[in-house]
């Protein structure tokens, strides 16, 4: 929407011209002439909002999602929409309507996360001529951090497809990305509303006081990747600087239930809530709206072995994840004594996380095993989400972090994780290590 952006800039223009004054715009419009992207879950009037679903490839969005509306209301400018996999459920984001996203740091490489696309604009938004602040770059996104927080029920996720009802809200959390970690305060404040009155984000943090805890792996998942030894690295010299520079003492924590943070993750997402109702993960509700014909099936159901044996000659309009993820939630209805026992685990999890935090701890963590693996490889080792996957089922907040970059000039980066509500503490130190470690790096300045 480049056109109708630039048009909007010129309004900016022209309220600057009338100087109303730098205190009120500032208090009025926090976000003034900022330019955005949105991800394409979420809508954005005017625009598609498709989620990479084929048959919702003509569907635009006629009204704008509760936290885009606050973020053009602050004075936010969006630019456009970004890329996402089908029905935002998988880490590498390709889909039967818009293709594949590449990582601007190297091509053959995928982005990450559900919010694939919006972290590849990170590094390449640009400012339009003047009308634009020197440091573009916010974006609104979903859950998979690239530097967002993650805010279960503090951020609204009305306006976006698929969502959540019930119980499943606090598995789905939306949340900013931006370049500098300074900004996202300010956005979580915007895309927050009323809500941030349960965050703390106006108490002053002291580092020297915070607990910090590291852990360098999820114990040894035989479903996850080891972690390579240039994370392992950047991690280990976080630890070195926050020691020597604060002269804390980082504890070094083994927390056992990590280790089946793919098998706890599965299972609450197919739990039951509080009314009975299974918590079905977003192709398991998307394929009940599919058998409804609300998006273009007309009544007719969708099976995934079906759709299996249709995309292995080439016919589904489905990508293999989106089937997958289908299969795998039929599976794990065939054990219910199992997964009630997995369940359990992760509320044992929760509370043994929250107790170890407590109001002042942070837990270093990878946000990944591998640094961003090449295309298509993801799908031969489908379970490292589990490294955030786990923190949005426990609903922690999470703030990642970049650490620079690989040998390879891929990025590296660490999760800060905190109990419920501190996601002051996360963000904090996030400002801290982007000050010790140099933050954001231009693609191409290896």
């Amino acid at each position: 929407r480049f056109e109708e952006a630039l048009q909007e800039a010129r309004q900016v223009d022209q309220l600057l011209s009338e100087g109303p004054g730098d205190d009120y715009l500032e208090e009025k419009f926090p976000l003034l002439g900022v330019p955005i992207t949105v991800k394409e879950a979420f809508s954005l009037h005017g625009m598609p909002n498709t989620s990479g679903l084929v048959n919702r490839r003509n569907v635009i969005a006629t009204s704008d999602a509760t936290v885009v509306s606050r973020l053009k209301q602050a004075g936010a400018i969006p630019l456009g929409v970004t890329n996402c996999s089908e029905l935002c459920m998988w880490y590498e984001s390709s889909n039967k309507v818009y293709g594949r996203t590449n990582n601007p740091y190297d091509l053959q490489r995928i982005v990450g996360g559900s919010s694939v696309a919006s972290r590849r604009a990170l590094p390449r938004v640009r400012s339009l001529g003047d009308r634009f602040p020197p440091h573009p770059g916010a974006m609104l996104a979903r859950r998979y951090p690239a530097s967002p927080s993650v805010l279960a029920g503090v951020v609204p996720n009305d306006g976006q497809f698929p969502n959540a009802q019930g119980v499943r809200t606090s598995f789905l959390c939306t949340g900013p990305l931006c370049r500098y970690a300074e900004d996202l305060d300010l956005m979580l404040r915007v895309m927050a509303g009323p809500g941030v009155n349960k965050l703390k984000l106006n108490e002053k943090v002291s580092l020297e006081k915070i607990k910090f805890h590291c852990m360098d792996h999820d114990g040894g998942s035989v479903f996850v990747s080891p972690v390579d030894k240039e994370i392992l690295q950047a991690q280990k010299k976080v630890v070195e600087h926050l020691e020597s520079e604060l002269g804390i003492q980082v504890q070094h924590v083994a927390i056992h239930k990590m280790k089946y943070s793919f098998q706890i993750w599965s299972a609450m997402m197919s739990s039951k809530d509080g009314d009975g109702q299974v918590c079905q993960t977003k192709l398991a509700k998307a394929q009940i709206q599919w058998h409804q014909g609300r998006i273009g099936y007309h009544g007719k159901p969708v099976w995934p072995l079906w759709e299996l044996m249709k995309w292995l000659v080439g016919m589904s309009s489905h990508t293999l994840p989106a089937i997958a993820l289908g299969l795998t939630e039929k599976l794990m209805k065939l054990n219910p004594r199992g997964n009630a026992k997995l369940v359990s685990m992760g509320k044992s999890l929760q509370e043994e996380m929250e107790a170890l935090l407590g109001p002042n701890g942070v837990l270093l963590y990878p946000s990944h095993p591998t640094t961003a693996p090449r295309h298509h490889s993801p799908i031969c080792m489908p379970f490292n989400f589990a490294y955030t996957a786990i923190f949005n089922v426990l609903g922690l907040p999470v703030t990642q972090c970049p650490l620079g970059l690989s040998s390879e000039g891929l990025p590296l980066g660490i999760q800060l994780v905190a109990a419920s509500y501190n996601d002051h503490l996360t963000l904090a130190v996030a400002r801290y290590l982007e000050t010790a470690f140099g933050g954001w790096v231009l693609p191409g300045k290896v």
